[in-house]
């Protein structure tokens, strides 16, 4: 397969690199789109995502990403790829994605009320099989919640499949008393740092917007 898409579905005509996302998040494909790119396939890794025996958040962010990526490269050989996992930090401690309502539950009355923060490993392998990787960090402050309030939310579902049980883009935005870092990163990939890497790896976002804009006229 070449590995440069002349024709791709974010800038039609105008040839970059071809861009595979290594993730089946929806989020993080939104948030791609926000700086005009849409990937040219989406390969999730599929890896088992149990933390190490005694691994904080921010190495377990950034050992994910960076197996996730290395995987996905070798099936695409000559193209770009983006891996990406989030974590939610409280201390030590790595707060689970929440898959059942139990779990859910556990994480909130954990983090209400709290300082908790948000790790984004993001890894990229270049076209030439370079690898650039980093952990971006958030910090987060939910209010104090009432056990109305968290059985509401439980029973929305907003909270299914998502690290640390809230989703901030949702319903938990309500819970929000401060955020200091990016937000993008907490939904799921920090738009700011994944842009810098991809313009160092041959895609840069901005640049093709213009040129984009230039060639409608």
């Amino acid at each position: 397969m070449n590995a440069r898409a002349a024709a791709t579905p974010d800038q039609p005509g105008i040839d970059r690199p071809r861009l595979i996302l290594a993730s089946g998040s929806p989020r993080r494909r939104e948030l791609l789109a926000q700086i005009g790119l849409v990937p040219d396939a989406i390969d999730p890794a599929d890896i088992d995502e149990s933390p190490l025996t005694d691994e904080l958040p921010s190495p377990h962010a950034q050992r994910l990403s960076r197996e996730k990526a290395g995987i996905v490269a070798a099936r695409h050989a000559g193209a770009i790829v983006l891996a990406a996992d989030t974590v939610v930090g409280l201390g030590r401690r790595i707060l689970p994605k929440a898959d059942d309502v139990d779990t859910a539950r556990r994480c909130l009355n954990l983090l209400q009320g709290r300082r908790h923060r948000v790790y984004t490993g993001i890894a990229l392998v270049g076209a030439d099989g370079k690898t650039w990787s980093r952990v971006v960090e958030s910090q987060v402050i939910f209010r104090t919640l009432s056990r109305d309030e968290i059985d509401q939310y439980l029973a929305s579902g907003d909270w299914k499949g998502k690290a640390g049980g809230y989703a901030i883009q949702g319903l938990a935005s309500l819970f929000v008393r401060q955020l200091s870092g990016s937000y993008s990163n907490v939904v799921g990939l920090p738009l700011t740092e994944v842009a810098g890497i991809l313009r160092a790896a041959g895609i840069d976002a901005l640049a093709l917007a213009a040129a984009q804009a230039t060639s409608r006229g």
